[in-house]
């Protein structure tokens, strides 16, 4: 079984206008195929830094002496690249959201396919998973979640829902799950509205909002004059923040203009928004979702 099959390969890494003697980081590593594309761009003199949290993800370690593979969050790429001596880098490229890999194990429980214990952590050091999430949290809590990450107008009785049913005995598993969900899984859309659930409670898992904002904040002091980012996201919220920081160097808000009217902004778009191609689709069902950015640093 292939680990991850790389969406919009060709697009992104092209995105990137890579310089053979440059400096890039791919912060999604997975499968490595992002990584292997940008290698193959890379001459004698390139480097390459991947980052992924996921230990499952070292095993496809890619055995060049231009690599390093770091087993961490990317929030924590300017830490980890000044560690190895970086300061500056060409490039840096993000395939956000699940890889294949972490679907299709069934013990991970992140998808709604199989029986499994609730988890859905990408690092399977963090403390936080879909269990504590399920039984912990409070109605407030679980409310702003499926509102926020799910778009889910019923929030709060779906809050409520799972409230008085882990008061009789605790949620352990996706199926006990989907049971205290049935009064709002309608027949022509359970299978929508759980993967909206199962997203909202991912997305809280890994805190996949504020990683996000983190990073996007570091690549502007992290790239060089003329450097690229080449962005991938799979759900409104993210490509929202993606769009608004490359737009204006903010997540909310307008930037300030000085006396004349203008205003100073990181990042100049490169291209339009680029989306999977019907071929592409067609081979990867889960490409459908995904769209590109990418932005040059001013």
């Amino acid at each position: 079984m292939e680990y991850h099959n790389p969406v919009l390969l060709k697009e992104s890494v092209d995105g990137l206008n890579i310089k053979p003697d440059g400096v890039y980081v791919d912060v999604t590593f997975g499968g490595g195929g992002h990584s292997q594309e940008i290698l193959s761009r890379l001459g004698e003199k390139g480097k390459l830094f991947g980052f992924d949290q996921d230990e499952d993800a070292l095993e496809n370690a890619i055995d060049d002496p231009r690599f390093t593979l770091i087993n961490e969050n990317f929030r924590f790429i300017k830490r980890f690249l000044r560690f190895h001596g970086i300061k500056k880098v060409d490039g840096i490229l993000g395939d956000f959201g699940v890889s294949s890999h972490q679907f299709n194990v069934a013990e991970r429980g992140f998808s709604t396919r199989f029986e499994a214990k609730l988890d859905m952590r990408m690092s399977q050091k963090s403390s936080l998973s879909a269990f504590e999430v399920i039984n912990d949290y409070d109605h407030g809590q679980l409310k702003k979640l499926f509102f926020e990450y799910a778009d889910l107008r019923n929030a709060s009785k779906i809050a409520a829902e799972i409230i008085k049913a882990r008061e009789v005995a605790p949620i352990e598993s996706g199926d006990q799950l989907k049971e205290v969900l049935k009064p709002f899984l309608f027949k022509e859309k359970e299978h929508k509205i759980l993967a909206q659930i199962y997203q909202a409670i991912r997305i809280e898992v890994n805190q996949e909002i504020e990683v996000l904002k983190e990073f996007l904040l570091q690549t502007e002091e992290l790239l060089d004059k003329g450097g690229r980012v080449s962005l991938i996201s799979y759900h409104s919220l993210e490509d929202r923040l993606v769009k608004r920081y490359i737009r204006s160097g903010l997540f909310e808000g307008e930037p300030e203009k000085d006396f004349y009217g203008n205003i100073s902004v990181p990042f100049k778009k490169v291209k339009g928004l680029i989306v999977p191609s019907a071929d592409e689709i067609y081979k990867n069902n889960r490409a459908r979702s995904a769209k590109l950015r990418i932005a040059v640093k001013l």
